[in-house]
This record gives structure tokens, sequence and C-alpha cells, in this order.
């Protein structure tokens, strides 16, 4: 006798009673019961943590609740579309006493960055709510939602909606349009292996509240300014290959804003450029940062773990994107990542 399907849950299109139930009732609870929240998002954002982070703070004031959105960092120009992205500050509202604080999409409290020493009596006093969707997150919170199924963290947010007694076309749909700029970008509009069948009724629901999918997958993919254009071919040309094209990498240094005349924000999707190349099994950018390297890390569906990879040098994320700064200069840095990552593909056998 086959399972009777689980039904949706009363006023929503498409999220089933089954998807609402990964939703742990101790997240819930604590965000019910406080009355000022702090919603904070990592360093560098892109717009999963700047959705997840403004989505959830744009709720909680749907509730009657005092919340403010928080990114220590500027927000780049290219999520300018984002409803009510001008509401982050860099700093919390120093004339508001949280007892609350939300950290989104940090795969460890230190991803928040420099806001955190900026007030660090504030982060050791009031609890923390972790929510996250990063696999090597081991928790860091009173309470932790860790939820590696979840292709981002603004699809926890969204199944997260119902439970705070909201519909997901709450603020005229504002809330849903910035939350499914999350899962588009982490998700390349639902075309990357960890869109599950779960994170196409989220997107379906998010859809049905009035984001334009559309619209937010052309902003982010398919609009560029032509000093960003600049910068991809500098780095595509420095594009180098090994192990007959399953190790592809290539090189960002700092000059190279400043002959694209670009910024440092406009080196977002230069690692998945790099993982277009069809036999490339890890594609990996570098970033020369002087004393450190920064590593970007893309994998192929079935093939090598990132994490395995970005672990062995202190970092994190998922098994298939996934990053770690290295303490030591690209000179030293790159011999020993593309060790490693040797190592790993020919672990893999010829065939894959």
């Amino acid at each position: 006798m086959r399972a009777e399907a689980a039904r949706p849950a009363p006023g929503l299109h498409a999220l089933t009673e089954a998807d609402l139930a990964s939703v742990p009732a101790a997240v819930v609870e604590r965000l019910r019961s406080a009355h000022r929240i702090l919603t904070v998002c990592h360093r560098d954002p892109e717009a999963d943590a700047l959705g997840s982070a403004l989505g959830l703070a744009l709720a909680l004031e749907e509730m009657g609740k005092l919340a403010t959105p928080v990114c220590t960092d500027p927000v780049p120009a290219m999520y300018d579309f984002m409803p009510e992205i001008g509401r982050f500050r860099r700093d919390p509202d120093p004339s508001v006493d949280y007892d609350l604080i939300v950290v989104g999409d940090c795969g460890e409290l230190d991803r928040v960055g420099a806001v955190r020493e900026r007030h660090a009596e504030l982060f050791g006093r009031v609890p923390i709510v972790d929510i996250d969707h990063h696999g090597s997150n081991t928790g860091f919170g009173v309470v932790d939602w860790i939820d590696p199924q979840a292709a981002a963290t603004c699809e926890m947010v969204t199944l997260l909606l119902p439970h705070l007694g909201l519909p997901v076309d709450a603020r005229g749909g504002t809330i849903a349009e910035d939350l499914l700029a999350g899962v588009v970008i982490d998700t390349a509009t639902f075309q990357h292996p960890n869109t599950t069948p779960r994170t196409l009724r989220v997107g379906a629901e998010l859809r049905a509240a009035g984001a334009p999918l559309a619209e937010i997958s052309r902003r982010i993919y398919r609009t560029k300014p032509t000093a960003q254009l600049r910068l991809f071919g500098i780095v595509l040309g420095r594009l180098e290959t090994a192990m007959e094209g399953r190790l592809v990498w290539s090189v960002l240094a700092d000059d190279d804003f400043r002959v694209a005349e670009a910024v440092p924000e406009m080196s977002e999707g230069l690692i998945d450029l790099l993982a277009q190349a069809d036999r490339g099994a890890v594609a990996i950018l570098f970033k020369d940062q002087g004393s450190r390297t920064r590593i970007s890390v893309r994998t192929k569906d079935g093939g090598v773990d990132a994490i395995a990879l970005t672990g062995r040098f202190g970092g994190g994320g998922h098994s298939r994107a996934a990053g770690a700064t290295i303490d030591e200069p690209l000179s030293i840095a790159r011999p020993l990542v593309l060790a490693q990552a040797e190592r790993l593909i020919a672990e893999l056998g010829e065939t894959r």
C-alpha cells in the first residue's frame, strides 16, 4: 500500500507538511520569544547571506518586533535590486538593547568578520541562533539549525515563515524577492546539483508570492559592468590545467582590479566560470592577498569533495563549493593546494 503523499500546509502553494517539519521547534520558540533581534550575515556578502539576514529581519518586523540586519562589509552594488537592501547597517544600533542574535549562512562564527571584534561584549552576552546550510558547521549557537540538504540559507528561512505565522507573500512580496535572490545565486537558477525537490518547491512558493525569478536571474547572472568583464578576461587569460584538464586553476591578484578599473566585489562569479571546463574535476581560484592566499573551490557532482580539499587548509563550505584562507603567500600556498587537489583527483580513478 502506497504511503499517502504529504499535503501542502494551509495557505501554501507548493510546500508540504514534510518540508515544514524540518524546522526545529527550538528556533521558532527563540524567535517568537525575542523582542529586539540582530540578524547578521557573513563578510564579503552575496545574495544568500544578504537575502536570509534581510528577509528574516523584515519577517520579524511584520511580527511587531524590532530587527536590525547587519553586515560588516558594504553591500555590493550588484545587489541594489534587492528590496530594502539599504536597511543593512555595518554595526548594531547602539540605542538598542538586543536580546537575540541570529547568525545566518556562516559555517563558523568568525565568518561574520570584524563586526564581532568591534562588538565583542554584545556577541559574548546575547544568545545566538545559528541558521546555516554548510556541512562544515559544527555549531556555535545556543540553538543550531544546520541543514546541509538545503541549497541555500534562504531556502531555510522560507520554510521558517509559516512557523512564524506569516504568509510567504508578506510585506507585499518583498521578503519573497529577497529570499529568492539567495536561492537563485546558490543554485545558479536551479542548475546546480544541490537543487533538490524541496528547493524547487521553495522556489515555486516564492515565485507564487510574486518574486520575479527571471529578473532576479538576469540581474545576478547576465548583467555585468564592463570593468567586471575586463577582470574576468585577465583571470581567464591565466587559466592553467593539469592532469589532462581534470585540474583547472587561475590566479586573481590585487593589482588586477586596478588594471581592469574594477572593485573586489566584481570577482563574484569567476570561480563558476573556471568550473565550466568540460573535463575539470576540480576548479580553483587563487586570490593573491600578499601574505595570505584565499582559495575558492568548485567540484563536479559525484567527484572530489570540496570540503576535503579546503578542510586541509582550515576552510569549509559545501561538498561542491568551498573555500579557505591560507596564512601563506601565493608562492607557498599554490603548490600545496595543487598537490592536495591532484591527490584527491587521482583517488577518483580515470572514469570520473
